[in-house]
């Protein structure tokens, strides 16, 4: 099994701060002609519409990929607020082939976040609540009762999209294991496309990720 590692360093906080540049996401052989977007997604004449962020079009989504977006969709719209999608897909002739399904979940406010395109990853749990952001400059943890931890981490490919980020800080070892695998928020009901486990001094806590605009392989 190849094994691939990186080391990425981390710069002073704040951790997303705007200026900051990266490389652009990388896009595998398999995501050709396609491309990612972000948007609403609403029910009309009994089709699922999809609208761009930003965006007066819509296009009638055609689930080609087999993501069960329907399904999911119909799950989350049975509570107000607006269902956003972040997909990956092609637009032809006024409707959109959908081919990935990073996240839906019930948002107004999602098409305005200014740090996604500066993520990599972002994985979160309940029971106690934590969350992790990961960027080109490290790794945020944020964990009920403690003020966030911005660490450095290494990198670990193990194949079959399958991947952990691990740290040594403040006596602490920290890893994050990521997975392709259909993950639902126990607490929010968003669907996301990975599932994640945080484990701190040997201590797991489990939860959801998706990749961010920096990366969606």
């Amino acid at each position: 099994m190849r094994v691939a590692r990186s080391l990425i360093l981390v710069a002073l906080l704040p951790l997303f701060a705007a200026c900051q540049l990266f490389d652009g996401p990388r896009e595998s052989a398999s995501h050709i002609g396609q491309t990612r977007m972000q948007g609403q997604l609403t029910a009309v004449d009994g089709k699922l519409m999809f609208q761009p962020c930003n965006q007066p079009s819509r296009y009638a989504v055609n689930d080609t990929g087999g993501t069960s977006v329907l399904q999911q969709a119909a799950t989350l719209a049975n509570t107000k607020g607006n269902l956003f999608a972040d997909v990956r897909g092609r637009i032809v002739e006024g409707r959109l082939d959908l081919e990935q399904l990073y996240r839906v979940e019930r948002s107004n406010t999602a098409c305005d976040d200014p740090n996604f395109k500066l993520l990599i990853l972002r994985a979160a749990g309940h029971s106690p609540e934590w969350n992790v952001k990961v960027s080109g400059k490290g790794m945020v943890i944020e964990r009920a009762g403690q003020p966030p931890l911005a660490v450095p981490y290494v990198e670990e490919q193990l194949g079959d999209g399958r991947f952990n980020l691990s740290t040594e800080a403040n006596d602490q070892h920290i890893e994050l294991w990521v997975a392709p695998q259909r993950c639902v928020d126990s607490k929010t009901g968003s669907v996301q496309h990975m599932s994640a486990e945080l484990r701190i001094n040997g201590q797991v806590q489990r939860g959801c990720g998706y990749f961010g605009g920096s990366r969606d392989d």
